[in-house]
């Protein structure tokens, strides 16, 4: 039988090996690994194959929603679950709206979370039935995301990048390729996301990192 191939990405180790064990004496076919960050998950799904990628929504240089966002775009056929300790029903609405094939909080017990991991690895989504979601996903943030989606792994960091103000050559210099490269990935971008500037470009990952689309 083929083992599922299960990342928990974390930047807490201790958080990490807690939860490797919960799974581990849960589940007796499971191939587990971790990640302390997105380049070590993309370095891991870059060359074995993933099943389920288990993510912290905050973690040291992702902003809000954007890691989610990022692992969406570098391949949106591994379903990502978000664990976090932000209970709060309007982040697990907006969590699903980018994409987010479920919600763990962090808090918990060791059964629930062996039972959304057996949920969610049947193919099916997973969120607290206690909780509250308050509303349908909007239409208009769906259709926001699906332009994002669109975009390369490559062009969504130049995005993030944008966010933080670079210009061209410093993110050039960053993702070690030519100022050149950057202008036409740039110009994707704008097209892709139907806005005309880079203004505009950032304030789309404003709402990204924020949540905060259209309600």
């Amino acid at each position: 039988m083929t083992q599922d191939h299960i990342v928990i990405v974390d930047d807490h180790p201790l958080f990490r090996d807690a939860l490797r064990h919960t799974l581990a004496a849960s589940f007796k076919d499971l191939r587990l690994s971790e990640a302390g960050s997105l380049e070590e998950l993309s370095a891991v799904m870059q060359t074995e194959s993933v099943d389920l990628v288990l993510l912290d929504l905050t973690m040291p240089g992702v902003q809000g929603f954007s890691g989610l966002m990022y692992l969406r775009a570098l391949n949106p056929q591994i379903p990502v679950v978000i664990v976090s300790a932000n209970e709060s029903p309007p982040v697990i609405r907006r969590c699903l709206e980018f994409g987010a094939s479920g919600f763990i909080p962090k808090s918990l017990p060791v059964s629930r979370i062996r039972e959304a991991i057996g949920t969610i690895l049947k193919g099916e989504f997973w969120v607290p039935a206690e909780i509250d979601l308050g509303q349908n996903p909007n239409r208009k943030n769906a259709h926001i995301v699906d332009r994002l989606s669109t975009l390369t792994p490559q062009q969504f960091r130049v995005l993030m990048m944008l966010g933080e103000g670079l210009l061209n050559k410093q993110i050039a210099f960053q993702l070690s390729v030519s100022e050149a490269t950057v202008k036409a990935h740039v110009s994707a971008i704008l097209q892709k996301l139907g806005v005309e500037s880079r203004t505009q470009a950032v304030i789309a990952v404003k709402k990204i990192e924020s949540g905060e689309l259209i309600d």
